[in-house]
């Protein structure tokens, strides 16, 4: 594959300098809603979902006027709309991806996951294969990270939508990871597939609001950020059955006082995070670095931070984090998405109402 995108008009690249690389980061387009999530198809085209509701197409380095047809109405209040994006692993012969987005019914919206084919630039044979249940009425936390796993099962986060109880909830979705097949039926093997009062599509419950979602390369392991309070982002790996503690543990505080959330920070059958934030850094998106153009960081999981508007580098020895590096100062505003393109350069959405796509290049 090949991408061909240059430097938009008039901005030019920002150097930096990292504990382990020099690098550059060029603006490649502007111009973008409050834009969620990347794609990169085989033949060089890029798909970008802007939250408002509309999937755009960068062609020849050019953001195309006309949005992707097809997509399906989404409910873009408060964090709700158009979100994650995933291709299926084998795209390339059956043109099949799928979207995250919030959907609104008469008892109020919720998660749901739409998949189609991508048939020149019309999404068509949509179907929905799964909808979080209950609905409810807030606009917060819809989670909504995407991955496929080798054998084309799909996992999603979803956020809690700001009910706390939810999350220790079996019976309610929201709060969770699930692991799901294409036709949006529950694997056999998912850990709660044979308990009565349970959602069989749960994977892992306790979550708070998960919006990055990666697969370690090397180890095949899957890791997870979901945002905390008022601090307590948390780094996990996503494992079979586990309770991740939310509202119960935390290592944040309430919004509106000092006051610890929940019992504490530690409580037997709940998982402690590998790694955790204070203060808050809003993490979303997030990628393991597995190209060849930045040797130094072979192997570096990368995370943007919404707040502080960084990309967060940390370097991980088999399930613990050993170093973090904070970097960009903010220069570009709130970091929403991070991918690594098949030339091995890493890619950042910017999530504005003049969004903007970015590129990571070496310096040598």
């Amino acid at each position: 594959m090949i991408i061909a995108l240059t430097c938009v008009s008039g901005h030019g690249a920002s150097f930096y300098e990292s504990e382990t690389a020099r690098f550059r980061v060029v603006p490649l387009i502007s111009g973008l809603v409050h834009p969620w999530s990347l794609a990169f198809l085989p033949d060089g085209d890029l798909l970008i979902t802007e939250r408002p509701g509309r999937l755009r197409v960068v062609r020849f380095g050019h953001l195309l006027e006309a949005p992707i047809a097809g997509v399906p109405v989404v409910a873009a209040v408060g964090q709700g709309g158009l979100l994650d994006l995933v291709l299926h692993p084998d795209f390339a012969t059956n043109r099949l991806l799928c979207l995250s987005y919030s959907r609104h019914e008469s008892a109020g919206s919720g998660t749901a996951i739409i998949c189609g084919e991508l048939v020149g630039d019309r999404l068509i044979n949509s179907r929905v294969i799964f909808a979080a249940e209950p609905k409810s009425r807030g606009g917060k936390h819809f989670g909504s990270r995407l991955v496929f796993d080798v054998n084309g099962n799909l996992y999603a986060t979803l956020g809690d939508r700001g009910i706390r109880a939810q999350a220790q909830d079996l019976s309610r979705h929201p709060g969770s990871v699930i692991r799901i097949d294409l036709s949006g039926a529950a694997l056999a093997d998912n850990p709660f597939v044979h308990q009565d009062d349970a959602q069989p599509e749960i994977f892992t419950y306790g979550n708070r609001n998960p919006q990055g979602l990666a697969w370690q390369p090397k180890t095949g392991v899957l890791w997870m950020h979901e945002h905390g309070p008022r601090g307590g982002d948390e780094l996990n790996q996503v494992i079979a059955g586990t309770n991740y503690g939310w509202p119960v543990i935390s290592y944040g505080k309430e919004y509106w006082s000092q006051k610890a959330v929940g019992e504490g920070t530690h409580k037997i059958g709940m998982a402690q995070p590998v790694h955790h934030w204070i203060p808050s850094i809003a993490p979303s998106g997030m990628a393991f670095y597995s190209g060849n153009r930045f040797p130094q960081w072979q192997g570096n999981l990368f995370i943007g931070s919404l707040k502080f508007g960084e990309l967060v580098r940390l370097e991980i020895d088999a399930s613990r984090v050993v170093h973090e590096e904070r970097l960009l100062n903010g220069d570009f505003g709130r970091i929403r998405d991070v991918r690594l393109g098949p030339d091995g350069l890493l890619y950042l959405l910017t999530d504005s109402r003049n969004g903007h796509l970015l590129r990571l290049e070496p310096v040598e």
